[in-house]
């Protein structure tokens, strides 16, 4: 893959710009998925999304740039991205917070926000030691929830169409991120199967209560 290719794939699809594209599509391409709130007061979803899984992880990233204690926002070295994923547990933590709201939100959005924050949280732990690939738990856990959403929404709902881009797109990013010299095949994969797994067993836990 083209460096140019493999690097805009990694930046169109960064871990903290997922959660933001999920949401939209849930509450906006797949009818009759989510119910509350009603489609013109939606907004409101997004903007929590965006603010506490992008702004403020990114601004903390910034802060901690500014700070001296990492080289780079792109943070190839594993001891740095410690930091920036605890105060990244810590948002998204905040949104799942937010968002889990039964009376307000339809209980799929504080669903899929806790299980993001739990993502981003393992990511933390399992890079204390190894470089897991946080675009591999991303888009893992993206085909996951597409995966479930598949076997339990109306099929009319198209929600196939977005299973198959899916899965194409968690190989380019994979590939781009290996062509990238990030990660390893190992990181990469772990990466996904974390991703997959979890949503796949919270989803699993959540049908059985």
């Amino acid at each position: 893959m083209p460096r140019f290719l493999a690097t805009v794939l990694s930046a169109v699809f960064h871990p903290l710009l997922v959660p933001s594209y999920l949401f939209y599509i849930v509450c906006y391409q797949l009818p009759g998925v989510v119910l509350r709130p009603l489609l013109p007061d939606r907004w409101l979803v997004l903007g929590v999304v965006l603010l506490f899984t992008f702004v403020l992880p990114t601004l903390g990233s910034g802060m901690l740039l500014y700070a001296g204690l990492i080289d780079s926002l792109e943070m190839p070295k594993r001891r740095q991205r410690a930091w920036p994923l605890l105060l990244a547990t810590a948002s998204f933590g905040a949104a799942a917070f937010l968002l889990r709201r039964p009376s307000f939100f339809d209980a799929l959005l504080g669903h899929m926000m806790l299980g993001m924050m739990i993502a981003v949280l393992l990511t933390f732990v399992i890079t204390l030691r190894w470089k897991i690939s946080a675009h591999g738990v991303g888009m893992g856990g993206a085909l996951g929830l597409f995966g479930l959403l598949y076997v339990s929404a109306d099929p009319y709902a198209g929600v196939l169409w977005w299973l198959v881009a899916t899965c194409i797109l968690a190989g380019a990013v994979g590939s781009a991120r290996l062509a990238l010299n990030a990660h390893t095949e190992a990181q990469v994969w772990a990466g996904l199967a974390l991703g997959v797994g979890l949503v796949l067993g919270l989803g699993t836990g959540l049908t059985l209560r």
